[in-house]
């Protein structure tokens, strides 16, 4: 009896020491800097936010969260590295909206569905179609006469093709019956610079532009929201003008697939922290971005509802690939 409890007390500790391994890459998490890519132009609006929510998330998780931009692709180098990082919490990536849309039109290196872990949301833009102040073009009428009395004429900038910022447009010209020339950019940035230096006649984008727009050289024609924007209160919407046109594409932070549930939770808790945080809410404000929260659950299955519904519009607009 006394040899049989002794065996089995053996068995007991080598099943606990089986499971230690398991358990302890959590518990220590995290230990060092954790990575935060951000697949836009450093200087644009969405490097500003993620900047806010790295430094915010850091102090929560106790460590330096750094946001390394890798711009281009219409936004998918991020999702690309994603796929090959190692799935222990220590690589992030904003994924945007593309990652829903553009598998439909091209050929990528990941698997929207599969090949991410959907940590948390926390916000989502505010997008609009400006041009410069001097432009003859003074509202969304103006543009559609211009348009179809000028097909392919009217030069728009935009943060990569399948974008949200090139979509929304390309619905709204569908609906309005008007042809326009798209041009695609890496970022924000580089697509301000433009349209201020009278490159291309207009841009849409987010609020990047909002600096220009409140200084009095660049004019906002319309939001893509489904309700104005707190900000630029006297601004119609594209929805409420009759185009049917609503988009604010949701993001946060996701990580690779195969993620331990702990160490999934720990990061959904720290950056959901940050929506608590007054810095992170100011620069929120300063983009007229809104909290736009959904847990991991809801996150993932917003993910798969979203693909879904972005095929049928990617469709519906003519663009999806052979």
């Amino acid at each position: 009896m006394i040899q049989r409890r002794h065996i089995l007390r053996l068995a007991g500790v080598g099943a606990a020491g089986i499971a230690i391994p398991s358990i302890a890459p959590a518990q220590s998490f995290p230990s060092r800097t954790i990575r935060y890519i951000c697949p836009w132009p450093a200087g644009g609006s969405t490097d500003v936010v993620m900047r806010a929510i790295a430094e915010s998330a850091g102090k929560a998780l106790g460590v330096s969260v750094i946001v390394d931009n890798k711009p281009g692709a219409g936004g998918m180098l991020g999702a690309n590295e994603l796929v090959n990082a190692r799935p222990d919490g220590y690589t992030l990536a904003q994924l945007p909206h593309g990652v829903f849309r553009i598998p439909h039109m091209q050929k990528v290196q990941f698997d929207t569905l599969k090949d991410f872990t959907w940590i948390a949301c926390l916000t989502g833009y505010t997008f609009g179609l400006v041009v410069p102040a001097n432009s003859p073009i003074k509202n969304i009428k103006d543009l559609v006469d211009f348009a179809k009395a000028n097909p392919d004429k009217f030069t728009y900038g935009h943060t990569g093709i399948g974008t949200s910022p090139h979509l929304a447009v390309e619905e709204f010209a569908q609906r309005a019956g008007i042809k326009l020339t798209n041009v695609p950019f890496k970022g924000n940035a580089d697509n301000m610079q433009a349209v201020l230096g009278g490159h291309i006649m207009g841009a849409s984008d987010a609020t990047g532009w909002g600096p220009h727009v409140d200084a009095g050289t660049l004019r906002l024609l319309a939001t893509y929201g489904s309700k104005r924007t707190k900000r630029w209160s006297q601004v119609p919407t594209l929805d409420e003008l009759g185009y049917q046109t609503v988009s604010d594409s949701p993001f946060g932070v996701c990580g690779p697939k195969g993620m331990d549930p702990a160490v999934t939770a720990r990061l959904h808790d720290a950056f959901k922290k940050t929506l608590d945080d007054p810095a992170v809410l100011g620069v929120f404000d300063k983009y007229d971005q809104s909290v736009i929260y959904m847990n991991t659950d809801t996150y993932s299955r917003f993910a798969r509802d979203t693909f879904a519904a972005e095929k049928a519009t990617i469709e519906r607009l003519g663009m999806a690939g052979k």
